[in-house]
């Protein structure tokens, strides 16, 4: 359902309005991700680096390659995640 054009120029009232009471808030929802959400996906992908870690080195205790070969596959993903969640975390206005 579309918005009438006086809704639209209520919105955008409120839009400006919340920016200048409390810009902190309007950068951090203009910016997409919040920082709850960043700092969660890097707990998330260290977690994850650990258990693949694990999953490797049962692999060489048990010497089952398919667990060895999952653990580092997983390892690659949770240092992934982690990265990703550090770079969302960035609040510095800085584009890589």
């Amino acid at each position: 359902m579309a918005l009438s054009d006086e809704e639209r120029r209520r919105l955008e009232k409120l839009e400006e309005e919340l920016a200048a009471s409390d810009p902190d808030l309007d950068r951090e929802l203009q910016g997409g991700l919040s920082r709850y959400r960043a700092s969660a996906r890097t707990i998330y992908g260290l977690l994850t680096t650990f258990v693949g870690f694990a999953l490797v080195i049962a692999g060489i205790i048990t010497q089952l390659a398919v667990i060895g070969v999952a653990g580092f596959l997983l390892m690659v993903a949770g240092v992934n995640w982690f990265l990703r969640g550090l770079h969302m975390g960035d609040t510095t206005g800085h584009q890589t």
